[in-house]
């Protein structure tokens, strides 16, 4: 098998009110913080949800300006390597490498050649 998807997230312009739809739809607690950058979420309004049994763990942000969206992380073992990948293979940067400043991990952004957004997680 190759890479696994390793977090998913769900954007909207009202985090709070999509947290409250969600976590009272499947049961879902959230631990509210910051995205790995701001470009993912407005700053204390990303809220994490952990895996339940054998599902990924994942998290519901954005704010005003950020355009719905659900996408989904893959995890790769250097993101920036990865995003001129896609790039070299016809996709398209959409975001990053973004990192998180205290740890060494990074999220980006790939546009595919049919105009899906999907993410990559991992180290810088």
């Amino acid at each position: 098998m190759g890479r696994a998807v390793v977090h998913f997230e769900i954007i909207g312009s009202d985090p709070a009110a999509l947290r409250g739809f969600y976590g009272a739809l499947f049961g879902w607690d959230f631990q509210v913080g910051d995205a790995t950058t701001d470009k993912v979420s407005r700053p204390g309004e990303y809220g994490f949800v952990s895996s339940a049994g054998d599902g990924i763990a994942g998290g519901i942000g954005g704010g005003e300006g950020f355009e719905p969206r659900v996408l989904f992380y893959v995890g790769v073992p250097d993101v920036d390597a990865t995003l001129r990948k896609a790039e070299n293979l016809g996709g398209k940067r959409a975001m990053g490498p973004a990192r998180d400043p205290e740890r060494d991990f990074a999220v980006g952004h790939i546009i595919d050649p049919e105009g899906n957004l999907i993410g990559v997680a991992g180290p810088f």
